[in-house]
């Protein structure tokens, strides 16, 4: 599997929307929490409560990772600002689309912020279709892959 090919793959087992777990970690304070992901652009995005802990910790350090069921990501958080301030307003509209429990319960304007996360590494647990486990391994730094079966 080349490079482009598992990157594909891996986007299209989430998309369009996951709700996923999100490890953020200051000063060895390391927390889990679930978060409504949605998938596109090749990349991950999010929204919270800009005065939250997790937020707090992600503006004191960015890189997270986040996991679905076989698939974890690694990455790095960018703040990308109010969601209402977006300009095409595109995560509000898909969010509002694909997560509208979330979207309808959870929509403070003037404090959600939403980010996007750039993967730097993937790994992916699966089977072929003699159930036959294999690991993927992504990094998208260097735009490699691997392709592993697992004994």
């Amino acid at each position: 599997m080349e490079y482009n090919e598992a990157v594909e793959f891996m986007f299209n087992k989430l998309q369009p929307s996951k709700i996923m777990a999100l490890a953020s970690s200051v000063d060895d304070h390391v927390m889990v929490r679930n978060i409504s992901a949605l998938i596109y652009n090749d990349r991950i995005y999010f929204k919270t409560d800009k005065n939250f802990f997790k937020t707090q910790q992600l503006f004191k350090n960015n890189r997270v990772a986040l996991c679905f069921s076989g698939i974890q990501v690694e990455g790095i958080a960018h703040n990308k600002g109010l969601v209402i301030d977006e300009p095409d307003r595109t995560f509000e509209k898909a969010y509002e689309k694909y997560l509208w429990g979330s979207y309808n319960a959870y929509s403070h304007e003037e404090d959600e912020i939403f980010f996007e996360v750039e993967p730097t590494f993937a790994e992916l647990w699966d089977t072929d279709d003699k159930n036959h486990a294999f690991q993927i391994f992504i990094d998208f730094e260097n735009k490699t892959v691997k392709h592993k079966k697992y004994d």
